[in-house]
């Protein structure tokens, strides 16, 4: 039996476990790198334990140090979560060899499926359909998708879709895939484009059972990362259904698998196709939890400590099951660092969250904040429960994909289940065709309130703060001479002038305070909540019908340094991984001019017009922070 759990991951994964572990009695160590200490999973555990080391990510990937943090916290079993040491054989065996209980699959069955190159060659001699692959060398068809061998979750992948793109790519490829696995192979597969991406649930226990609990849709991507999950596919025949479930038990039985894991495919119309087998628990685990009624950390412990299975699984399925993974990224899916000065998500929905109200997001690591998920009868009812949940959000401090994910859920394309892994593309459905109204637009709606409800608050905030006489009004005079106004900077760049005193005919102030205002018009009351955190910082409005980041413009603003044309800024602090260009050297529209890493990614920062390098402040190896002048691209000759 295991009596003290050590999880050798963090954030969400690490709650998640520990969530169960409560539930069963199982006491609980979480581990941590310097930016973690006071992390909520650090704070939730019984025990943590410090891991040292100058590189945040790679302390957590340090199979020495995890297993000596068991020894000095008296852990006798792992969970290694996802990512990081989960689908490492090599760190199962350290575990094992250490005399503690691992909570995965065998070794052998981790490296079985660690190559992806290994397994496509067992998975095709076990009867599992797969793509061939090509030669990197000379390959006879495009598009292409180039993989890496080792890990998951998109890093290492690019599409090349003709010979002159091959060499960058491929090179690109290596090197983000070593940087996050540590293994620099990859290989390549014919691109089925605007196909599904469709996997299946596994669970096997030492002796011999099987179960697969259905499949779950992971279509809708990112850089070929999951943004939106569901249980089931809404798109997926029976037949089809069959043969991928037969499929994923075959993968499991012919490596001798035990554990919860997952299988997944790629489907076009009526055609199956092998993609990888994941030795672990995935991120999206949560929606088959509320379809099918287990509790799969549970049951990976129970198989951990050696138990049985059922023949057959106990529930049978219900209704229909809607995660999205909410980020902290901007609309270019550039990562976000910083304090998340508000983290609440209510209604009726589950949330796994790695982070809170304060919590620091730092450039480390992976951006998901949280997995927010709904269940519903239909697949409907769980859709709109989640768009609800998202709208009445309250996210402050840092820009997130809320509205992208907004976006998705309310599109008419996916309201009829029609997704494939090219759905957010720039040529695809979200971006060349509009969302469809979820509702009959709103006359008296809230949204063109909220920057009164802000002007208002602030004048409270104002009163509220006054030395002396603060019963009078904010503003008052004796004889007003013209009407009192504020301007907000919005969230996209624009700007906006709010006249508040005296308000707009037909608007009535039912209470202002600078937490809460109550706005009456056409008979129609509308709450709304206000927060800001700093003097002449952004001011957030979250309302029944969606949210508003408006930033106060000073009447006398302060001189500002002007940033030369042509100036190419940081969008995310990272590390310059390489330099591409020299001063005075001539560059075209689009070509890149350096590499940043963040957060394990490379993101490609290219030359926004013809001209020449005027300017090159940043050499391979450098930190820089976000808006920072990496170089200058001076359009035409110098």
């Amino acid at each position: 039996m295991i009596s003290r759990l050590l999880v050798a991951n963090r954030g969400e994964i690490a709650r998640r476990v520990f969530h169960t572990c409560r539930a069963l009695g199982i006491e609980t160590v979480a581990v941590f790198a310097d930016p973690d200490a006071d992390a909520p999973h650090v704070a939730e555990a019984d025990l943590a334990v410090r891991l040292p080391g100058d590189r945040p990510a790679g302390t957590y990937l340090d199979a020495g140090r995890v297993v000596a943090a068991c020894r000095a916290s008296g852990a006798d079993a792992v969970h290694p979560g996802y990512g990081f040491l989960s689908e490492n054989a090599e760190f199962a065996r350290a575990v094992l060899a250490a005399g503690l209980v691992w909570v995965g699959p065998p070794p052998e069955a981790i490296a079985a499926m660690g190559s992806k190159i290994e397994a496509k060659r067992l998975m095709a001699a076990a009867g599992v359909p797969v793509l061939p692959s090509l030669d990197l060398a000379a390959p006879d068809e495009f598009p292409l998708l180039v993989k890496a061998s080792a890990g998951g979750g998109g890093r290492g992948m690019r599409i090349v879709r003709g010979p002159e793109e091959l060499a960058r790519e491929v090179d690109s490829a290596r090197r983000e895939a070593e940087a996050a696995f540590g293994d620099p192979a990859v290989f390549a597969e014919p691109l089925w484009e605007r196909a599904r991406h469709v996997e299946v649930q596994v669970l096997a226990d030492a002796y011999g059972t099987v179960w697969t609990l259905g499949e779950r849709d992971c279509s809708v991507q990112r850089r070929h990362q999951k943004v939106v999950e569901e249980c089931p596919s809404p798109g997926i025949a029976a037949e089809v259904r069959e043969r991928l479930c037969e499929a994923a038990r075959r993968a499991a039985a012919a490596i001798g698998y035990v554990g919860a894991g997952t299988v997944e495919f790629l489907v076009r119309g009526d055609q199956v196709a092998f993609l990888e087998m994941n030795t672990r628990l995935q991120v999206e685990h949560p929606v088959t939890e509320l379809v099918h009624g287990v509790d799969l950390v549970r049951l990976q412990l129970e198989v951990a400590e050696g138990g049985a299975l059922p023949v057959e699984p106990l529930a049978r399925p219900s209704g229909h099951a809607v995660e999205v993974r909410l980020y902290a990224e901007d609309e270019h899916y550039l990562p976000q660092s910083g304090v998340l000065r508000h983290f609440e998500v209510g209604g009726d929905v589950r949330v796994d969250s790695g982070v809170e109200s304060g919590s620091v997001v730092s450039p480390y690591y992976d951006a998901m904040l949280a997995k927010v998920i709904a269940h519903g009868a239909s697949r409907a009812e769980a859709v709109r429960k989640l768009v609800t949940a998202l709208r009445r959000a309250r996210l402050h401090g840092l820009t997130t994909n809320r509205d992208l994910l907004l976006r998705i859920l309310t599109h008419p394309d996916f309201a009829a289940g029609d997704t494939h892994t090219g759905f957010l593309d720039p040529d695809g459905p979200l971006a060349t065709s509009p969302p469809e109204p979820t509702a009959p637009p709103e006359p008296t709606g809230p949204g063109e309130l909220a920057g009164l409800a802000a002007a208002l608050a602030l004048a409270a905030d104002n009163r509220r703060r006054a030395p002396v006489l603060g019963g009078l009004p904010s503003g008052w005079r004796n004889v007003r001479s013209q009407p009192r106004r504020t301007a907000f900077t919005t969230g996209d760049g624009g700007t906006i002038d709010v006249v508040y005193d005296p308000l707009p005919a037909g608007v009535t102030a039912v209470s202002s305070a600078p937490e809460r205002v109550v706005l009456e018009r056409d008979g129609v009351r509308h709450a709304f909540a206000v927060a800001r955190y700093e003097a002449g910082g952004p001011v957030y409005v979250d309302h029944a019908g969606g949210h508003a980041e408006l930033t106060p413009l000073p009447r006398l603003p302060e001189p500002v340094e002007h940033v030369v044309p042509g100036s190419l800024l940081a969008p995310m602090p990272g590390s310059v991984l390489r330099v591409e260009v020299a001063p005075g050297e001539r560059v075209v529209k689009g070509q890149a001019v350096l590499v940043l890493e963040a957060m394990k990614m490379e993101h490609r920062i290219t030359a926004p017009a013809d001209g020449v390098v005027s300017g090159l402040h940043v050499e391979q190896g450098r930190q820089v922070e976000a808006g920072a002048v990496l170089a200058i691209i001076h359009e035409g000759d110098l």
